[in-house]
C-alpha cells in the first residue's frame, strides 16, 4: 500500500475533486522529463507513470476527474502525442485530455482543430521549454482555434521553479496575451510563481484569467521551489475562489500526492471556497455545462 492510499484527511472538503494539472505521457517522454528535473532541481520521483497507476492514486484520494496536459519540445511531435493522449481517454472514465503544438509545427491551427475533434478539451503550452511567449505569433492560429471552439489554454507562464531569466515567461508577457485575447480562457499554472501578487491582480481584473495551485500550494513548496505558500493569505482564496483551481503535477512530484492538498485543507476555508477550489472552478474553466448534459465524471 502506498503512502497516498487510505488518506482521508479533509475528505469532506476535498472529494469529489478535479485535478486540473497532471501529466500522462508515453513512458519514454516521462522518463526524459524526470531526468531533466532531477538534473536541474535534484528532485527524485517514485509515483507510477502508467494511466492505471496514476488513476489509482487519484481514485484513492477522491479525485473524480483529472486533466492531462501534454507538451513537446521539438517540432513534429505534437500530432502523435495528441493522438496518443486522446486514445488513452477513450478507455478512461475520468481522463480529460488536452492537446499541444510546437511553435515550429506546420499548420498549428489544423493540428489543434484535429485534436479538439478527437476529444481534447483544451491546449497546453510550456513556454520556457517550448521557447515561446504566451501570445507568440507562431501559436496565434492555435489560439484562434481555441477561441472558435471555446476551449481553455493552460500555460506554464511563470518564472518558477527555475525560469527567472527566461524571456518567455512572467507577468508582463502573460498580460500581453490577456490583452490580445480577452475572450480566451487562460490559466497560469503554479499560482504564477514567483510573481504571485501580479498574477493574482491579473485574475482579479479579468474573469477569463485563472490560476492553479500546482506545486506552489504544496506543503513541500518551500523546500522544493523556495516558495512559502503561507505568503498567500486566506482572503485571496476566498475572494478569488472562482478563479483558482486545484492541480498537482502528478506523477512528476517528489513527494506524496496528499501533500498537494494538505496545505490548503489546513487553512479552514469556507466550505463554498473549497468546493470552488477543488471542483467547481475547474468545471467552469473546462467549459462543462451540466444543463446540457456535458459534465465531468461525478454526481457533485
Amino acid at each position: 500500500m502506498t503512502t497516498d492510499q487510505n488518506d482521508n484527511d479533509g475528505a469532506d472538503h476535498f472529494s469529489p475533486a478535479i485535478d486540473a494539472h497532471t501529466h500522462l505521457l508515453p513512458s519514454s517522454l516521462t522518463e526524459a522529463i524526470r531526468r531533466a528535473l532531477t538534473g536541474e532541481a535534484g528532485w527524485e520521483f517514485s509515483h507510477p507513470v502508467t494511466r492505471s497507476g496514476i488513476e489509482g492514486i487519484l481514485t484513492d484520494a477522491g479525485v473524480s476527474a483529472y486533466v492531462a496536459l501534454p507538451y513537446v519540445h521539438e517540432k513534429g511531435m505534437a500530432a502523435d502525442l495528441n493522438d496518443w493522449l486522446c486514445s488513452q481517454a477513450v478507455d478512461s472514465d475520468r481522463l480529460i485530455p488536452f492537446a499541444t503544438v510546437h511553435p515550429e509545427d506546420d499548420d498549428v491551427a489544423l493540428l489543434v482543430r484535429k485534436a479538439f475533434e478527437q476529444g481534447a478539451r483544451g491546449l497546453k503550452f510550456h513556454c520556457p521549454v517550448q521557447e515561446c511567449k504566451p501570445g507568440d505569433p507562431r501559436i496565434q492560429p492555435a489560439l484562434d482555434v481555441a477561441v472558435e471552439y471555446d476551449r481553455p489554454v493552460t500555460y506554464h507562464g511563470g518564472t518558477a521553479p527555475m525560469f527567472e531569466e527566461s524571456p518567455y515567461v512572467g507577468h508582463d508577457v502573460f498580460a500581453e496575451l490577456v490583452a490580445s485575447y480577452p475572450d480566451l480562457r487562460v490559466c497560469c499554472a503554479h499560482m504564477g510563481t514567483f510573481e504571485v501578487e501580479q498574477f493574482v491582480a491579473l485574475a482579479r481584473e479579468h474573469a477569463n484569467v485563472y490560476l492553479d495551485t500546482t506545486f506552489a500550494m504544496s506543503t513541500e513548496a518551500e523546500e522544493t521551489m523556495g516558495f512559502d505558500p503561507s505568503s498567500i493569505p486566506d482572503a485571496t482564496f476566498v475572494d478569488l475562489s472562482e478563479s483558482i483551481m486545484y492541480g498537482s503535477d502528478l506523477p512528476n512530484i517528489p513527494y506524496p500526492y496528499r501533500e498537494e492538498r494538505a496545505e490548503l485543507l489546513a487553512r479552514d476555508l469556507p466550505a463554498d471556497t473549497y468546493r470552488d477550489l477543488f471542483y467547481r472552478t475547474a468545471t467552469r474553466y473546462l467549459g462543462f455545462d451540466r444543463e446540457s448534459g456535458d459534465a465531468p465524471p461525478t454526481s457533485q
